[in-house]
């Protein structure tokens, strides 16, 4: 369940992400909503990473919930806000996707 967790705390890091990047190309009260999206996704990954702290290893939830995030707002960046998909970036993207099996791998 801890895995569960900290997983769904790595996507609202990507949440909190992606509403930065919304609130910065909205104006007025639009932008406005943007920034409450960002506190509310913010404050949910990090209470849900606390959470998921006291039963794993501090080391290992951090490596894999930030590289949820990394990921996760990277993808975002492609997807949503058109920024380019060259080659090494998906490589490296893919590196950093098999870290964090790998990480889940060897805990225990």
């Amino acid at each position: 369940m801890n895995w569960i967790l900290l997983i769904i705390a790595g996507l609202f890091e990507v949440g909190f992400a992606a509403c930065l990047g919304k609130a910065k190309e909205a104006t007025g009260i639009e932008s406005t909503y943007w920034y409450i999206g960002f506190l509310v996704c913010l404050a949910t990954s990090m209470l849900l990473l606390v959470k998921v702290t006291q039963q794993l290893p501090i080391g290992t939830a951090y490596a894999v919930w930030t590289g949820i995030g990394a990921v996760g707002t990277v993808l975002m960046g492609i997807l949503v806000f058109k920024e380019p998909a060259t080659f090494w970036r998906l490589f490296f993207i893919t590196t950093l996707i098999i870290s964090i099996v790998g990480l889940k791998v060897v805990s225990h």
